[in-house]
């Protein structure tokens, strides 16, 4: 017994002297090893792509899936302004187009695990607009004022942050300028009684039922009711109480930003978040022909953050994606914190008129109310198209699908779920 004891140890003793051996002399065996057990971040212009088995996914499962993805595209046109004027939007009143559009491409999309590919499909590349799924990009470099210190609080009330904002009317006919007295020269977004109790965070969650017209669309001119003779003489909701998607007070909310940055937000995007996550140049994020204004001596456009009315962010799949990833791993990339932590948490934490909504454009599956099939703590950046980002957190999980019918999510996530071996 002695005996054995004595040559396992000696074996221990050995096999410890010969790894410190071949680490002191190979050191980048070392280094190897420490970078595999590091999360796998894509590299600006690559990304890796694993077999789908050696990710935990049966393949065949997991073509089924996409191939229900690819015959469950939107039936709508791909001429998006075509499909706008065929839609309710197209039909709303003041619902006329004010910003850009373009032709849309297939079915597209990618299945990433662990920031690895396992899957793709259609045109990942192609720059399309992205509708809704702009408002997460707005609600992001909200955070980065956060983050920053230009917002001292999500509950603190908007309009005394707010400068004056002068609009930019070129065609503005000078006419008598008497006839002007008891107008106003700038646009004020939070003057009335109501607007006045308006926070950041109720801008944030959708609550706030802003009052007013910005860029030439009245706040009651998105999905309006269907009583008409309530349209401009409803009562208002007290802020916080009722939830609304509503875009012209998602716009107020990009305007309130602009504000504060004091410079595009397209370009605070950029240099905080896109350039650093390795974003590919080819996102574009716009605004109307009418929403420019006049700050600092210079002309700056207030993005959208949709595209309701045309405009908003206009971006690839695998750009998608790249902002999926760094939600999932919250807010860090490489080891830097780009959004704080802080910020992302009250981004997923459920509104009280609304639980399957956050910071928009959060969506939350509290409940299992918006896909049943998957699990609660996941979370997904949706817009019209549909355009859908989804995040599972725990599984290292992310799916860009793209251009799919809205009522096919549910079922086509449940057959990429199905695919797993690891769930």
């Amino acid at each position: 017994m002695t005996k054995l004891f004595t040559t396992k140890t000696a074996f221990i003793v050995l096999s410890k002297i010969v790894v410190a051996c071949l680490l002191t002399c190979y050191p980048g065996i070392h280094a190897r090893s420490q970078a595999k057990a590091l999360p796998y971040f894509p590299p600006y212009g690559q990304w890796e792509s694993r077999k789908p088995a050696a990710m935990g996914f049966d393949a065949v499962a997991l073509d089924s899936a996409v191939a229900f993805a690819i015959v469950s595209e939107s039936k709508a046109p791909r001429d998006l302004r075509a499909a706008h004027y065929q839609s309710a939007f197209g039909r709303e009143p003041f619902g006329f187009p004010v910003g850009p559009m373009k032709e849309r491409g297939p079915a597209t999309g990618l299945i990433i695990r662990k920031g690895y590919i396992v899957a793709q499909w259609g045109e990942p590349e192609r720059v399309d607009l992205t509708f809704s799924v702009a408002k997460s990009f707005l609600s992001t470099v909200v955070g980065l004022a956060y983050d920053s210190g230009l917002i001292r609080d999500v509950h603190d009330r908007v309009g005394p942050y707010m400068a004056p904002i002068i609009p930019y009317e070129p065609f503005r006919m000078a006419g008598n300028k008497s006839d002007e007295l008891g107008g106003t020269d700038i646009i004020d977004l939070f003057a009335t009684e109501h607007n006045r109790k308006i926070t950041w965070d109720h801008l944030l969650r959708q609550t706030s039922d802003w009052e007013g017209v910005l860029w030439d669309k009245p706040d009651w001119a998105d999905r309006p009711e269907k009583d008409a003779a309530s349209w401009t003489n409803r009562p208002r909701h007290e802020p916080g109480t009722v939830y609304k998607y509503n875009d012209t007070r998602v716009n107020v909310l990009a305007l309130a930003a602009l504000n504060i940055w004091r410079r595009p937000l397209p370009q605070v995007l950029k240099e905080k978040l896109m350039d650093p996550i390795g974003a590919s140049p080819t996102w574009r994020w716009t605004g109307y022909e009418n929403s420019w204004v006049v700050m600092d001596g210079q002309l700056l456009q207030s993005v959208s953050g949709g595209s309701h009315w045309g405009g908003g962010m206009f971006i690839s799949a695998i750009d998608q994606a790249r902002f999926g990833l760094l939600t999932l791993r919250n807010g860090n990339w490489k080891g830097k914190q780009l959004i704080s932590p802080q910020w992302l948490k009250m981004a997923r934490t459920p509104t009280l008129p609304e639980p399957t909504y956050g910071f928009m454009n959060f969506f939350l599956n509290t409940g299992n109310k918006l896909y049943p099939s998957v699990p609660e703590q996941t979370f997904a950046h949706i817009g019209a198209g549909t355009n859908l980002v989804f995040v599972d957190p725990e599984r290292e999980l992310l799916v860009v699908a793209r251009w799919i019918e809205n009522g096919k999510i549910d079922e086509f996530l449940k057959r990429v779920y199905a695919s797993l071996r690891d769930k």
